[in-house]
């Protein structure tokens, strides 16, 4: 019973249903019967291999295995068995598409180009794949590196598509300066470079990544807070004026609030660092208010300059007169109290008198002009009265 059962399966060659699933199944017989009926579904082709080249393949469909029908059969005929047997490797291959096939892990450290910090970067996603060409995969990545089922498939294609993301795409973000922390905006770029690149690598394979899903390029949670930190202490030191203002105030606000929790528990080494920084904000507003000009007075005996708010020479003790060692600028007198105003003021500081000069009316047709006019704008009547009179010489006697 257990050999006509054998002698039957041997007749009878199709994919188990168990292999369904599988993209590559390998019968595991290489004698085969003549005359067996080769069962291959709708969506497979069966190879046939031998010597290290591909004899042949079959479409889908249910055939004979006869020379006279299959003519490459013929070089397969096993001499030894009176032509009874062919000697081959027979592989059903799945052409239809594998969906949802994951990838992801550790793409490289890159350098963000925002901080010429190294992040390193992550990228998840699933893919899908498809047999263009069961030839070339049964010539190339089966016959060659012995990868049969479809783990050893799909990890060989995830090695390939990190591979494309750590050279092509990972120099695409340096070249073009995209921030990490903005690289999610970027995802559809990354996401079809890396499917047209990653088919020049798999085409002699005879396999085709149909479409990338669920991309996603991440970075790790420590780089990912380090990268914040930069961009929020670079945006607070433009708002500062400079790091080490920004520095000094971040350093200050530390030490209020270890003093707010209370005195008793302030640590005296704290409270130095902030006598400290205190002294670094004071000298900051010294300097920022060394860039004005003092006013000084110059001692009268001996020339030497003095504080505006000394009273006795530096130097000599000679008593100081209160005014500035610098001309001021030539004022204007007030008519009425003598009072003197800055240039250009309209009104004494002191009584309230007009500073102004009062305009001129024209003694012909009264028409006023401002103070200064030679002529009448009007008439052309001279204003500032008529130039002297040449004096003529006495009369000759």
């Amino acid at each position: 019973m257990g050999i006509f059962g054998h002698e039957v399966r041997r007749e009878f060659i199709a994919r188990p249903d168990q292999y369904k699933s599988q993209i590559l199944f390998k019968w595991p017989d290489q004698n085969i019967r003549k005359f067996t009926q080769l069962t291959v579904e709708q969506d497979e082709l069966a190879v046939f291999f031998r010597d290290g080249r591909v004899q042949g393949t079959v479409s889908p469909g249910r055939c004979t295995l006869d020379s006279s029908e299959i003519p490459f059969l013929g070089v397969l005929v096993d001499a030894a068995s009176g032509g009874n047997l062919f000697k081959t490797e027979i592989y059903f291959v799945s052409t239809r598409e594998f969906p949802n096939l994951p990838f992801g892990g550790m793409v490289d450290n890159v350098v963000d180009p925002e901080t010429t910090l190294a992040v390193g970067l992550r990228v998840f996603g699933d893919y899908s794949l498809k047999v263009l060409e069961p030839q070339s995969l049964i010539l190339n990545l089966v016959g060659t590196q012995n990868i049969q089922t479809n783990d050893q498939i799909t990890d060989w294609m995830r090695e390939q598509v990190l591979k494309v993301l750590r050279t092509d795409v990972t120099s695409a973000i340096v070249q073009q300066s995209w921030p990490i922390l903005g690289i999610a905006s970027h995802t559809v770029e990354i996401e079809r470079a890396t499917l047209d690149k990653v088919q020049t690598y798999i085409a002699p394979y005879g396999i085709q990544i149909v479409r990338l899903g669920n991309f996603t390029i991440s970075i790790k949670e420590e780089d990912e807070e380090t990268l914040k930190k930069y961009r929020r202490d670079a945006q607070y030191s433009r708002m500062a004026g400079g790091f080490q203002q920004y520095a000094t105030g971040e350093a200050l606000l530390g030490v209020g609030e270890g003093a707010s929790q209370g005195g008793g528990a302030t640590n005296p080494a704290l409270l130095g660092v902030g006598l400290g920084l205190g002294g670094m904000v004071t000298g900051q507003a010294q300097q920022a208010q060394g860039g004005q000009a003092q006013v000084q007075v110059r001692c009268a005996k001996c020339g030497t300059l003095n504080p505006e708010t000394a009273k006795f020479c530096s130097r000599c003790g000679e008593p100081l007169a209160a005014q500035p060692a610098s001309t001021p600028a030539p004022g204007i007198a007030c008519p009425s109290c003598g009072t003197q105003n800055a240039a250009g003021a309209k009104f004494c500081s002191n009584c309230g008198t007009s500073l102004t000069p009062a305009a001129v009316s024209c003694p012909k047709c009264a028409t006023q002009s401002p103070a200064g006019t030679r002529f009448c704008p009007n008439c052309g009547t001279n204003l500032q009265g008529p130039p002297p009179a040449a004096q003529e010489p006495p009369p000759s006697s």
